[in-house]
């Protein structure tokens, strides 16, 4: 009887080992899709294919000169641009693979249905599927800005969520001194506000990169030699934006796109204070670690994305601006899940 417990724990053991080694490989992967997004927007390569889910009727893309000329006459709309069609397919192959590994995450978890990452992987599952709608609509509606900026939203989600079934099919509940432990939970409605601040600043990356509004300030730190220079706020933020144009370049006058560029500069400043001061209570807490990593991770963000707008754009340092991002709001959710979770000791400190 003995030896058969062991036998069934040991099962269990793997079975779970290898639950949370998908979620870390998806995390990866996740991670792989949203810098592909990016470098895909960023390099105007939005519409490099412009039928879905193939390239040009192809499975990759047209390679060979006859296959390009064939191409051209069958969308004249849309000749084919080399240089665009590969980042547009790989990032769908990619997101391709992580559909299939959410799935096969979410059918280990529907086969334990008691299992505490049971709602967390049906949750992936409609993520990557709403995902994948965005990303036939990000062509066929051919770069509206709202559907633009959600799909980004729906890559940070998915990648958020992935990290946080592996955080917790990985962490264990671990015990501190109680002083710590009340100070920690003090902190915990501020480490949630600076959560939403992130998550909301990158939405307005996504609105300000989707409207080409990046460099609609071409100077640092003011605009247009300006503190405040002229902007028009109804027009950079109307989201009644019409489908049907062709949004590749933008559609906005300029004016809307420095309301825009303005807006996101003034996130990044309270973004960096709220982050800053959670680090600050952080370190008074008993936790210096996650508190120099946090004013890390936000300092690196901060200089990429001054870089971008003094060095006006350059793809590396814009696709890596994204994935600051990323682990801007991984950080602060993981810190917050350790939070959430720790105990205090029973232990005499005295």
């Amino acid at each position: 009887m003995d030896v058969e417990s062991d036998v069934t724990e040991l099962r269990k053991n793997y079975k779970k080992d290898w639950r949370f080694r998908l979620a870390l490989i998806g995390t990866g992967l996740a991670l792989v899709v949203v810098v592909l997004g990016a470098f895909t927007r960023l390099s105007h390569a939005g519409l490099g294919c412009p039928d879905w889910p193939g390239c040009y009727g192809h499975l990759l893309w047209p390679t060979e000169g006859h296959e390009i000329d064939a191409a051209n006459q069958a969308f004249p709309h849309a000749p084919v641009e080399t240089d665009k069609t590969w980042p547009e397919m790989v990032h769908r192959y990619f997101a391709g693979m992580l559909l299939l590994l959410v799935a096969g995450l979410t059918y280990m978890f529907w086969r334990r249905r008691g299992h505490r990452g049971f709602v967390q992987s049906h949750i992936l599952l409609g993520l990557i599927v709403l995902q994948a709608a965005f990303g036939m609509w990000t062509v066929t509606l051919k770069l509206w800005p709202q559907v633009v900026t959600a799909h980004l939203l729906g890559g940070m989600a998915t990648l958020a969520v992935l990290w946080m079934l592996a955080e917790r099919l990985r962490y264990r509940k671990r015990q501190i001194p109680p002083h710590e432990f009340t100070a920690l939970q003090n902190l915990r409605p501020l480490a949630v506000a600076a959560v939403i601040a992130v998550g909301l600043q990158i939405a307005l990356g996504g609105w300000t990169s989707s409207n080409y509004a990046a460099l609609a300030c071409p100077d640092f730190p003011t605009c247009h030699n300006q503190w405040w220079p002229a902007a028009d706020f109804s027009q950079g933020f109307n989201i009644a934006q019409q489908i049907g144009p062709n949004y590749l370049g933008g559609a906005l006058e300029g004016e809307a796109r420095t309301a825009i560029h303005l807006t996101h500069r003034i996130g990044a400043i309270i973004v960096s204070l709220l982050v800053c001061l959670v680090a600050l209570r952080a370190w008074q807490a008993g936790s210096p670690r996650w508190a120099l990593g946090l004013v890390a991770v936000l300092g690196l963000q901060v200089a990429l994305g001054i870089a971008n707008v003094v060095m006006s754009l350059p793809l590396p340092i814009a696709v890596a601006h994204n994935a600051g991002a990323a682990l801007l709001l991984l950080s602060l959710l993981t810190f917050c899940y350790r939070i959430n979770t720790v105990q205090p000791s029973i232990r005499n400190y005295a």
